[in-house]
């Protein structure tokens, strides 16, 4: 059995301050038993968090850490996306004033309680992965999604891509998010993949977040417009109505804000 200071150094080199594991994660990769998990809690080297849950250091929690454990120790299929994913990568220079900071998780798997208000100030929002992209294959699904270091370069996190991220963003106009703010993210997307568009276009199952996406890609002029092919998307049939009390954009079916058809 490893001595308490090389116990001490295998810990912290496996596990850096604020970071979160699991108790079966401590047993398997760090070849700690039961009672010895237990020692160095009662030892104050780890500080339970829930049940099974732990972490170590005075290293104030943040939400990276949260997503690395569920990623990378709890091995979910949990993804960043949306309009956080738009943020990573510098698309977002426009966010509404909220005291809180809104985390975008997509995945179809079970979720741990013990993320529920462990940090007050952050709020993490579930959205199934299959509501846009029930039939995408794995293989597209991986060539969809990028990684981000955080921790001083140490450490990753799996996100949607840009376009993945847009698509994932439309869906939540405008109930969560509102038009003006879409539109700002939009003007931004100059340099978005034609082709990785193409691909999630056809597998988006949503066909308001298809026609809402074209809408605004038409709006703006973006010059990769020109390289899709809407007839290989299936947009439906019959109107959408997605702004209460607006007009209809004849050419994609969707009822858009009064003054965004004139803007």
């Amino acid at each position: 059995m490893p001595s308490n200071p090389d116990r001490r150094r295998k810990l912290e080199k496996l596990m850096p301050e604020g970071s979160i594991v699991t108790r079966q994660w401590l047993m398997e990769k760090a070849s700690l038993s039961k009672h010895a998990v237990d020692n160095l809690v009662k030892s104050q080297q780890l500080r339970p968090l829930s049940k099974g849950v732990y972490t170590r250091g005075s290293v104030s929690l943040s939400w990276q850490s949260i997503v690395c454990t569920l990623q990378s120790i709890m091995n979910t299929d949990y993804l960043i996306g949306g309009l956080t994913a738009l943020e990573l990568k510098g698309f977002s220079h426009y966010i509404p004033g909220s005291r809180k900071t809104i985390i975008h998780l997509y995945g179809n798997d079970k979720w741990p309680i013990w993320v529920d208000g462990l940090i007050s100030e952050i709020t993490f929002v579930r959205h199934r992965r299959s509501e846009l992209f029930a039939t995408m294959d794995p293989a597209t699904s991986q060539q969809c999604t990028s990684k981000v270091t955080w921790g001083g370069g140490t450490q990753e996190l799996n996100i949607s891509r840009p376009e993945r991220a847009c698509l994932e963003m439309m869906a939540d106009v405008p109930n969560q998010i509102s038009f003006e703010h879409a539109e700002q993210l939009f003007q931004g997307m100059t340099t978005l993949s034609p082709r990785t568009l193409q691909r999630l276009l056809e597998d988006c199952t949503s066909i308001k977040t298809k026609r809402l996406f074209l809408w605004f890609a038409t709006r703006n002029r973006h010059s990769w417009l020109a390289k899709i092919i809407p007839e290989r998307i299936d947009l439906g049939s019959g109107n959408r109505v997605i702004a209460e009390n607006g007009e209809l954009d004849k050419t994609y079916q969707i009822t858009v804000p009064k003054q965004s058809q004139n803007a």
